[in-house]
């Protein structure tokens, strides 16, 4: 700590410099590590807008950087979008022809509404499809299951927490956004270590990051005997 003595009315205490991310130009590590695991991101976390508008753009925690909190919620966003509210037929259209390549009319300016979903970038013939765009496109297709997940484990410091998803992997953990599974479930976050819960998971990716949980719920039964057969009994059905 510094301290100077040149201030009329006593000394200035000065914090001091905070180390740089070594893997972005504009934060702090520590304002790295603070947004990575938080869906307001760097800027979430700076008072000043001059500050804000330095880091807005951060690497470290945006929504297109695998595994940020921003990320995470993003993928659950355009996962319930596509399967529970999907984009109109004309802006669905648009967006196929954008990841395919083709050429393609506009007339009812649905690239407008994909840009601010995020799912197109871009301006007059320069338009060009987003990692979310193919993301909801993905999950028009891919089949998704009802499955049972049990909550291992909460990091109440990062509001994350470690999970079986049963009808995926037995014993492999896969992490998630805590409060999404203690809203569903009307807990608390302390309250989710041993719970089994149920959820819509698309079961046929490879990577554990790629599994997306929609309509978390509480089974409708648990008891004693439930719990010891709960691994055995997951159910597979094609509803979304």
């Amino acid at each position: 700590m510094t301290i100077t003595d040149n201030e009329p009315f006593g000394p200035e205490y000065l914090r001091p410099a905070q180390a740089p991310c070594p893997n972005c130009p504009c934060c702090s590590a520590r304002l790295c590590e603070k947004g990575r695991t938080s869906v307001m991101q760097c800027h979430g976390h700076v008072a000043d807008s001059e500050t804000v508008a330095i880091v807005s753009a951060c690497p470290c925690s945006a929504e297109t950087t695998r595994g940020t909190h921003a990320w995470r919620i993003a993928q659950i966003r355009v996962v319930k979008h596509a399967t529970e509210q999907p984009l109109p037929k004309a802006a669905a259209h648009v967006l196929r022809a954008l990841a395919g390549g083709d050429s393609f009319q506009d007339p009812t300016d649905e690239l407008r509404g994909l840009r601010a979903r995020r799912y197109a970038d871009g301006s007059e013939d320069s338009w060009r499809i987003t990692q979310l765009g193919r993301r909801y496109l993905l999950a028009l297709e891919e089949p998704r299951y009802t499955s049972a997940v049990y909550v291992n484990s909460v990091d109440l410091k990062t509001r994350t927490a470690k999970v079986v998803v049963l009808g995926w992997h037995m014993e492999r953990e896969v992490t998630v956004l805590a409060d999404f599974l203690a809203q569903a479930g009307g807990l608390k976050l302390g309250d989710l270590p041993g719970r089994h819960l149920d959820a819509k998971v698309n079961l046929g990716v490879a990577d554990p990051d790629d599994l997306v949980l929609t309509r978390i719920q509480m089974p409708e039964q648990v008891t004693e005997d439930y719990a010891a057969v709960r691994p055995l009994r997951i159910m597979k059905s094609g509803a979304r």
